[in-house]
Parts: structure tokens; C-alpha cells; sequence
């Protein structure tokens, strides 16, 4: 199994949102890097930190599973979608995405600054600078530490 951290602002899709839907497909990645997670190394049951960026705090705030295999990421195709992109066609797709489905929200979100001060989780991918990725690999490690803080009753 792999662990992942998917990134989305809250306020365009957040925590709540998949857990009102159940499941969605995470469409509109943009970055080759964070596509080329979802299309060669996600697999179906592998775990996810859902972390809300531009939000107060910009932090971890549940788990989510993969849910699917990659597939087209249909919004590519879409003229009139914000993640239109020309070049993808649908015999020749560029983007793709996995599903996800929710796990558990926690009680309170695992902030970023709390990542950066906790010696045991400060080398996560999202705590240094210039990690920009909306899908990034974590450590079953890391994984583990921050639902287990997430999860805990305060």
C-alpha cells in the first residue's frame, strides 16, 4: 500500500464536500509530476491525507482512499472548463485522474505549521519549501502520525 497527501483549497472543494458525495474523481491536476502519482503509482485502496491549502490553517483535515484506477480526466476535454486543456483529445487523453472516496474528517485539522514543529513530521514533502504538488507521496510513517493526531480527543 502507498500513502499520498491530495491538496485542494477548501473553499473550491473541501473534506465535507467528499464527504457529502461519498466518492469523486480528482480532476483538474495540471502538473505532470502529480499526474504521472495518480496514472503509475496509485492504486485502488491506498490512503490519502486530504489537505485544504489557502484555508485557515492550511492543513491536513481527514483521509480519503483511492478509489479507482486511473482514468481520463474528462474535464481536459470540457471548452467550457476552467481545466480545458486542447492538446488532450479523447483518443489521445493527457490528463488523468484517480477517484477518491472519504474515509473520516477529523475533529481538528492537522495544521502546516504544526507539520513544520513536529520533529517527527517535518520532513514531509508539504513542509518544505517550493512543494507546490496537489498530489505528493507520504510515508506510511507520516501517514500514520498524523491521523493517529488527527483522531485524537483532545
Amino acid at each position: 500500500m502507498n500513502y499520498w497527501l491530495i491538496k485542494s483549497e477548501g473553499a473550491c472543494y473541501s473534506i465535507e464536500d467528499l464527504e457529502k458525495d461519498k466518492k469523486t474523481d480528482w480532476f483538474g491536476v495540471r502538473n505532470f509530476q502529480a499526474r504521472n502519482f495518480m496514472r503509475d503509482d496509485m492504486k485502488v485502496g491506498d490512503m490519502a491525507l486530504f489537505y485544504h491549502s489557502n484555508s485557515k490553517p492550511s492543513g491536513v483535515y481527514g483521509v480519503a482512499r483511492v478509489a479507482s484506477l486511473a482514468h481520463p480526466d474528462l474535464t481536459a476535454l470540457d471548452k467550457k472548463d476552467e481545466h480545458y486543456d486542447p492538446r488532450s483529445t479523447k483518443t489521445k487523453p493527457i490528463w488523468e485522474c484517480v477517484d477518491f472516496a472519504f474515509v473520516q474528517k477529523f475533529r481538528d485539522p492537522i495544521s502546516l505549521q504544526y507539520i513544520k514543529i513536529d520533529p517527527k513530521l517535518s520532513d514531509m514533502l508539504v513542509a518544505k519549501k517550493g512543494q507546490r504538488l496537489s498530489v505528493m507521496p507520504v510515508s506510511k510513517t507520516h501517514f500514520e502520525r498524523v491521523v493517529a493526531r488527527g483522531i485524537k480527543k483532545y
